[in-house]
């Protein structure tokens, strides 16, 4: 699957024409320079983000893919190579998987799978579709809204277990549906991944979940929360574990209250909280792993009041308001090269005049789904953790209103520039909760159907010639995978979750095996675009070679550049 690769130089236009054609009359086996051809195909580059999918659970059927087949077999049962979940104390093989606590379907959403419903699966992979008809009587399917599962950063290092990620059923939230599965192979997705290149050995850059994978995404890097210890919001700090000289592991401390074994209920900790003790990274500072919210409107945080400008930043009183970030981001390095982008974020311009309403109304958009926490096409749900430019000083939706208005924007004005040929050279665009796929408030259903026709539009835009799409997911959602991650460095990377790489320079009805992690497309931007690379990228190498292991892909290994 991988091409050639050759240090990258600066060509002029000509030259680099003049390169092309070399190659292609030199045939398949003429050295082609990846980085100069990246430049003079692709002058588009769009990433989708959905959320809180782990590869094998959407796409462990997948012909060619490393899936589910190198674990089970045609009947089901276990190969040699399943290593089985084990129970809290990581050496007890679990009998069976644990019931799913509180039920598998998320409330109101019928046919209804109850907890005692879900006993006595056998310690393996299962369909969420049908695992439950002998106890249930019910057949799911992928419109179905199953219950939400923890995906935190912590929790997942201690699911994946240094490496045998064998302990998911054990500090799973949600027991045994961890495990779960569904049969993709009829999506428009799937389909799109048949026709285009599926990558299988793709991982969240970092551990846990969403709100750390998006900002991973723009930064490849954690956010700080700065004398988290002393702020008068008094955010939560995660009570770890620690070695014999006092350093600290990546494991939550657990209660005493909490069941020994995970077929007892789920675990209990002392503190999950939303902040590293200071010093986890080695550099005596606070940063945020787990959701927090945006000091700028919309934020899962209201504001103080509405008196002149207040309506437009969240109140920092509240223990989940992080502090604007400053780190260089990718928006940062595209702007210094004076290169186009744009976040199109699904029911911003809703969300934003949500937010900035006075606190004592009820938002309707922001984190609004139906009277069960459920998302519809009514009631969207939008996520304003999902919303990484957000949370940077240099989106002060009052000093740099006119960056705001320039970058952050709808998902009307994604369509209308696609169908204008007026895309920004790089367009991140993040559905709202209903059409973005994640357990617990979403069906992977509505969401397939959205993105399928946003890839349709891309398609008819006239920049399609040349473009890249990118559609990923921003984390494992809570599910096990059974290819574990390389080991990289303090965040990441973390489970393994399905990425499709759409364009007419694509590789063509194949699947990619370059190892590949969400700052790729990190990579891929810098690569086309000539940045600088951000610290996190060449952290995370460094950190990958040094375990014995490679540097990611760039994603170039998708495409057919000769």
């Amino acid at each position: 699957m991988k091409s050639s690769s050759f240090q990258s130089f600066a060509f002029a236009p000509i030259a680099i024409a003049a390169m092309l054609a070399l190659s292609a009359c030199g045939g398949d086996d003429a050295p082609v320079d990846t980085t100069a051809a990246l430049k003079a195909k692709v002058q588009n580059i769009v990433v989708i983000y959905a959320e809180n999918r782990s590869f094998d659970n959407l796409f462990g059927n997948f012909p060619g893919a490393n899936g589910l087949s190198s674990v089970i077999d045609a009947s089901g049962k276990a190969t040699a190579a399943y290593v089985p979940q084990k129970d809290r104390d990581g050496v007890t093989v679990l009998p069976t998987l644990p019931q799913t606590w509180g039920g598998v379907t998320a409330p109101g959403i019928s046919p209804v799978v109850t907890q005692a419903q879900s006993a006595g699966l056998a310690n393996l992979p299962f369909s969420v579709e049908t695992a439950f008809q002998a106890t249930a009587s019910a057949t799911l399917t992928t419109a179905t809204v199953t219950r939400d599962l923890y995906h935190r950063f912590f929790e997942n290092q201690m699911e994946i277990n240094g490496g045998k990620s064998d302990m998911y059923a054990a500090w799973a939230d949600a027991g045994g549906l961890t495990m779960g599965h569904f049969d993709y192979s009829g999506s428009a997705l799937y389909k799109l991944a048949q026709q285009y290149v599926l990558a299988d050995n793709f991982f969240e850059g970092a551990f846990g979940g969403s709100f750390l994978n998006h900002q991973y995404l723009v930064c490849a890097c954690a956010p700080e929360y700065p004398n988290a210890d002393t702020a008068a919001a008094k955010p939560t700090i995660t009570v770890l574990t620690t070695d014999a000289s006092g350093a600290y592991l990546p494991r939550l401390a657990t209660a005493a209250t909490s069941p020994a074994s995970a077929l007892d209920g789920p675990p209990v900790y002392v503190k999950s909280g939303n902040i590293t003790p200071a010093n986890y990274f080695g550099d005596n500072k606070f940063y945020a792993v787990n959701t927090m919210q945006a000091p700028y409107q919309p934020s899962g945080n209201a504001p103080v009041d509405v008196s002149g400008n207040d309506s437009l930043y969240a109140n920092t009183a509240s223990a989940t308001t992080l502090p604007p970030q400053t780190q260089t981001n990718i928006g940062d390095l595209l702007t210094a090269k004076s290169v186009s982008w744009k976040w199109y974020g699904g029911s911003w311009s809703a969300a934003l005049t949500d937010g900035t309403q006075d606190p004592a109304s009820k938002r309707a958009v922001i984190y609004a789904g139906n009277s069960n926490g459920i998302a519809t096409t009514a009631n969207v749900d939008f996520q304003p953790h999902h919303q990484p430019f957000n949370y940077y000083a240099a989106f002060d939706p009052v000093t740099h209103a006119a960056d705001r208005a320039a970058h952050l924007q709808d998902y009307t004005n994604l369509v209308a520039d696609a169908a204008a040929g007026q895309l920004p050279a790089v367009a991140f665009y993040k559905p709202e909760g209903v059409f973005n796929q994640h357990e617990g408030y979403a069906n992977l259903t509505d969401g397939d159907a959205k993105i399928a026709d946003l890839v349709a539009k891309l398609q008819a835009s006239p920049q399609w010639a040349n473009m890249v799409i990118v559609i990923t997911y921003d984390e494992f959602g809570g599910v096990w995978d059974h290819v574990s991650p390389p080991k990289g460095d303090l965040v990441g990377p973390g489970t393994r979750i399905p990425a499709i790489i759409i364009s007419p320079l694509a590789k063509k009805g194949t699947v990619d095996h370059t190892q590949y992690d969400t700052a790729s497309i990190l990579r891929l931007i810098t690569r086309r675009f000539g940045l600088d690379t951000l610290p996190g990228l060449a952290t995370r190498d460094a950190a990958l070679k040094t375990a014995g292991g490679q540097a990611m892909g760039d994603l170039t290994n998708a495409l057919q550049l000769q």
